[in-house]
Order: C-alpha cells, then sequence, then structure tokens
C-alpha cells in the first residue's frame, strides 16, 4: 500500500496566485523605460543612448529587480500571506520592495548602512517600510538573516538571488528592451552597453542576452573607487574584500554571490569624484537631473567613446540612468558634502564640458 504526503493548501495558493497577479498587474500598467537620444558631435558617427530607468513607479533601475525578486519568491513559496519580507540594501532595492510589500500587505524591514542617504530612508517609510540601520556595512548580511529568523520572515537575499530571478531570456529583461528599442536606429546593435554592478543582476542578465541572442556586443561594468569588483575581475579572486563604496547603488565591499564575470567583456574602475562630476554634466548636458551611479556609467562611456574614436570606429553606445539626484540632495549634489569628503571634482568636470570639441579623455584614472 503505497504512503501519500500531501501539502496542498489551497488558501495559501490562492493568496499566492492572487499576490502574483498584483505584482503581474503592476508591470502591465508601467510602460516601457524611453531611450533617450545624447547629443554628440555628428561627424563622431557614434550614437549614445541613455535608457532612463529612473521613471518606474519607484525612481529607479531597482523596480525591475525588486519585482523580480518578489515574483521568485513567491513562486518559491518562499513569501506567503503575512510574511515579513527582510532585505538587505543600500537603499534603492529597499525603497522598490518596500512599495511591492505595501501592495502585498506584507510588512517589510530594510537593513541598511547608517550612511544611507536621508531621501531614501524616508522613501522606504513612505512606503509603509522600517528602516533597521547599522553601524558597519559588512553587517548588514548577518543582521538581516538574523532579523529573517526572529520573524519567521524572509530574507530577500538580492546580492544571491539577482542573477537567477531575472529571466535573461526575455521576462521583464532590460537587455531586450533595450534591442528592440533600437531596431529602427542606423546602429541597432551597440558596440558596448555600460552598466554598474551593485548585486551584479544587470550585468549578469545583460551579458546572458547578448551571448544568447549571438550579438557582439561588448559589455563594460564600471565600477567605483572602494569596490571589491574591480579587483576580483582583475585577478580572478572572488573572495577579495574593500572597503566599499562612497556610489550608493554600485560597488560592494565583497564579491557578491550574483556578480559574474565570465559574461563581463572589460572593467573600468571610476574615481568618486569622475563619478560626482559626470553626474552634474550630464544633468547641465542633458537637463535630466540624475545620480551619481549614473555618473559613473557616464565616465565610462566617455572613455570608450574616445577609445572608439581613436580607432575610427563607428557605432552606438547605451548606457543606463540608474535614478534621479533628487534622491541625494545632502550627498552628491551638495558643495559641502563634497568638501567633508575630500573630493575636488575640478578637473574630472574641465575634462567632460570639453570631450565633445575634443573627442579626448584628458584624464588618466
Amino acid at each position: 500500500m503505497s504512503r501519500n504526503v500531501d501539502h496542498v493548501d489551497p488558501v495559501c495558493r490562492a493568496w499566492i496566485a492572487e499576490a502574483i497577479r498584483k505584482v503581474e498587474a503592476d508591470a502591465n500598467r508601467s510602460a516601457d523605460t524611453h531611450l533617450h537620444v545624447f547629443p554628440l558631435p555628428p561627424e563622431w558617427g557614434i550614437d549614445l543612448y541613455l535608457k532612463d530607468e529612473s521613471v518606474h513607479p519607484t525612481g529607479s533601475l531597482k523596480h525591475r529587480l525588486a519585482r523580480s525578486l518578489f515574483l521568485y519568491g513567491l513562486a518559491n513559496g518562499w513569501i506567503r500571506e503575512g510574511t515579513t519580507i527582510i532585505e538587505a540594501s543600500s537603499g534603492s532595492t529597499a525603497v522598490s520592495e518596500a512599495y511591492f510589500a505595501r501592495l502585498l500587505g506584507l510588512p517589510f524591514v530594510a537593513v541598511m548602512p547608517a550612511s544611507t542617504s536621508p531621501e531614501k530612508i524616508e522613501l522606504i517609510e513612505f512606503y509603509g517600510g522600517r528602516p533597521h540601520l547599522v553601524d558597519d556595512p559588512t553587517t548588514i548580511y548577518a543582521e538581516s538573516r538574523r532579523l529573517a529568523a526572529e520573524t519567521g520572515g524572509h530574507f530577500m537575499d538580492q546580492f544571491t538571488y539577482a542573477e537567477r530571478a531575472t529571466d535573461w531570456r526575455a521576462n521583464n529583461n532590460i537587455a531586450a528592451s533595450i534591442f528592440e528599442q533600437l531596431e529602427l536606429e542606423r546602429y541597432p546593435e551597440p558596440t558596448w552597453i555600460v552598466v554598474g554592478a551593485g548585486t551584479g543582476g544587470t550585468s549578469a542578465t545583460i551579458g546572458r542576452y547578448v551571448r544568447y541572442r549571438r550579438f557582439q556586443t561588448r559589455v563594460a561594468v564600471v565600477d567605483p573607487e572602494g569596490s571589491a569588483f574591480y579587483g576580483a575581475f582583475q585577478d580572478g579572486d572572488m573572495t577579495r574584500t574593500a572597503p566599499g563604496s562612497r556610489i550608493e547603488g554600485i560597488g560592494r565591499p565583497r564579491v557578491e554571490p550574483s556578480f559574474l564575470p565570465t559574461v563581463i567583456d572589460r572593467m573600468l574602475q571610476v574615481p568618486d569624484a569622475a563619478s560626482v562630476a559626470a553626474m552634474r554634466w550630464t544633468n547641465e548636458v542633458t537637463g535630466r537631473y540624475t545620480g551619481g551611479s549614473t555618473g559613473t556609467n557616464m565616465w565610462g562611456v566617455c572613455e570608450l567613446i574616445a577609445e572608439m574614436l581613436r580607432a575610427g570606429q563607428r557605432g552606438s553606445v547605451v548606457t543606463l540612468i540608474c535614478d534621479g539626484a533628487e534622491r541625494y540632495q545632502h550627498t552628491y549634489c551638495s558643495d559641502a558634502w563634497l568638501t567633508e569628503q575630500g573630493l575636488d571634482i575640478e578637473p574630472y568636470l574641465a575634462a567632460l564640458r570639453t570631450f565633445p570639441k575634443t573627442g579626448e579623455m584628458p584624464i588618466e584614472v
């Protein structure tokens, strides 16, 4: 006589089904993000596009990740009615996850470094989340696990699950969106796509997608000073640690599990002063007020375009507007903060302002 073990819970399954419907409906209500043309001299024969992820409902690229993490947790049965959601985050992922937790009526706790910008903390609270600040950024993982065990909740763990929660073949895929939006452009297959790495999920998704679709596009990851990723890519030591980055949202004090160096073609290390300068320059040129990680992207973009010009190459380059400057009024937008941090952005700003005239990046980093 056979023995059966039955774990079917119709009430739980019904709640999960409705929760997934709500998350998918949010995506259905949100139009795709815009791909803006950045003005470059026409004689260069190079087109630069900025994909504006700041227009998501929660104002950043991390909205895509949060949606994918919730769907992953729901489909795996990790998130159920009443589950307390815990996340370790420097801010933007927590803002987006707080939004989705509120959508599903779930409690949310964000474990963040005490240095996180006040604007991001206020946004988490606005969406009903509870910030849990720690003085030592390296303890956010252990503290998140402790809180999840204490509450019987679920630790989302973006740094582990980012690369696997997003379907790199198509669904909720930023890479597919980029290539669809480029279809009618003169260079529909970009020479470079330039992104930063926080979890590593975005670079993993784009790197896998271009290989899967057999594109020749190369993926460049820009990494701020103080991050462990660049050194690990350079020498292959995935156990590397570092002090951590002042550019919120990218750069990490350790090499995160979702960081996949094998799908990255090049890494560029960018000084923090260059990131802030490029953020402000982008704002001057486009009128779009972007955050610090967008500045890191833009510095790397200019270096790569200068390289293309030296080689006589034509083509297109794509990067991301990760979030808006409104989240950094007390940091990157503040001259007083720059002075406190000992950051001199003027030489980098001068180089960027002359770049459209010369096509050269005179500062070596």
